[in-house]
């Protein structure tokens, strides 16, 4: 299926939603080997590391945007903020992963954050930022919102589940490899509804007294 769209939702000639969903399924793969992986005692650059080599044995095409592991309080930087340090991940900790990588010509982008032991603000941390980001994109696929409303209900919405939610992270563009020529801009600042299987909707969100938070994307599909 091919898609004939302009603007800010701008597309290759090699798109497909089906490839789309392809790269969807293999970046969701690949989180999940490399969360598997991460341990205790390990640094954010060795898990970085071993990011970088579970990609390659799974067949990616490339990386399209820095491969992003965060290690507790880590976890409260944006994408564009590096790091403090190279943490060693503890007993009882919190950490994120965000891919960005190319699978059959198609951006596949998706991130999510686990825990290690049992804290329980962690823990309830990690569930609130899947919890948050279902609820927004119920209400996208339910009311078909602007994506500025759409931010604006996910602010709310965190506000009332008792969590700060970062809007310096809005969500963006993919397509066919590489999106940025479009220049589609944040999916928080689009003034109509996003269409299908080409935007990224990010949630990060902060724990409101201590030193960490948690990270979830994916496609709205």
């Amino acid at each position: 299926m091919t898609m004939a769209l302009g603007g800010k939702e701008a597309v290759g000639e090699r798109y497909t939603l089906e490839l789309m969903r392809h790269a969807q399924q293999m970046t969701w793969k690949a989180v999940e080997q490399i969360a598997r992986a991460i341990s205790p005692g390990m640094r954010e650059s060795e898990a970085q590391l071993l990011g970088k080599q579970i990609l390659s044995e799974l067949g990616m095409d490339r990386i399209w945007h820095p491969l992003l592991i965060r290690f507790g309080a880590n976890t409260l930087k944006t994408f564009k903020q590096r790091s403090d340090g190279d943490p060693e991940l503890g007993e009882e900790d919190i950490f994120f992963i965000d891919l960005g990588v190319v699978w059959q010509g198609h951006e596949g982008d998706a991130g999510a954050t686990f825990t290690t032991g049992s804290d329980p603000e962690m823990v309830a941390c990690t569930l609130a930022a899947k919890e948050l980001f279902d609820r927004v994109e119920n209400f996208w696929r339910s009311e078909r919102v602007s994506g500025v409303e759409l931010y604006n209900f996910a602010a709310a919405q965190a506000q009332a589940m008792g969590w700060k939610l970062n809007l310096d992270i809005k969500g963006h563009r993919v397509s066919d490899f590489p999106h940025a020529i479009h220049r589609g801009g944040d999916l928080g600042d689009l003034e109509r509804s996003a269409n299908a299987g080409l935007w990224i909707l990010e949630i990060q969100i902060a724990h409101p007294e201590r030193p960490f938070g948690s990270f979830y994307e994916d496609l709205l599909i």
